[in-house]
């Protein structure tokens, strides 16, 4: 099968489904001429504005606007100073929630560690550039390449977000079970 660039439908879902269907999809960053490709092999769901470990729980800010829509978009972050984050807009416009992508497997053109959100956005040449960035564009996607997609689902609570009360123990962590290249087991 040859693959299939990811359609705005498919990020206009629940999010915890879009987060466990992301698994073992591509992310690919084309950046001069230099096609970067990684299967993604962890992602946390941030469910919405009621999700107390969601940015957006904190409303409408000019960093959380991304979030609320529409779907399909790229919502990049600096955390600690140093690291970007990339999640992956979801939901109908509005809703503020995203997919966040911990940890990729190299397939093309990845040669830094890839296992956590931050490694993974300096190996892919992600940054605040891309933030808002509509990932039906042909530099910045996700991609169906048609692997066999039949891998067992771990589904755990969310990394770093103690703060968050009950929502830091939400089982919204998915990641490939047996994956060398995810974050944390």
């Amino acid at each position: 099968m040859k693959p299939r660039k990811l359609q705005r439908n498919f990020y206009a879902r629940d999010t915890a489904t879009v987060a466990r269907e992301l698994l073992g999809k591509h992310l690919v960053h084309v950046d001069g001429g230099i096609v970067r490709r990684g299967r993604i092999v962890e992602t946390e769901a941030y469910v919405g504005p009621h999700d107390l470990a969601a940015h957006s729980s904190k409303g409408i800010t000019p960093r959380t606007k991304i979030m609320y829509g529409p779907p399909g978009f790229a919502y990049v972050y600096l955390i600690y100073g140093m690291y970007h984050c990339m999640n992956v807009v979801t939901e109908p416009e509005g809703h503020g929630s995203a997919v966040l992508l911990r940890a990729l497997e190299p397939v093309a053109h990845l040669e830094n560690n890839t296992k956590g959100p931050g490694l993974l956005c300096r190996a892919m040449g992600i940054d605040l550039r891309l933030n808002g960035h509509d990932l039906l564009s042909e530099d910045l996607y996700l991609e169906d390449a048609g692997e066999d997609a039949t891998f067992a689902i771990a589904q755990r609570p969310r990394i770093g977000v103690d703060y968050a009360g009950e929502w830091a123990e939400k089982p919204l962590r998915f990641y490939i079970e047996g994956n060398r290249f995810v974050s944390r087991k």
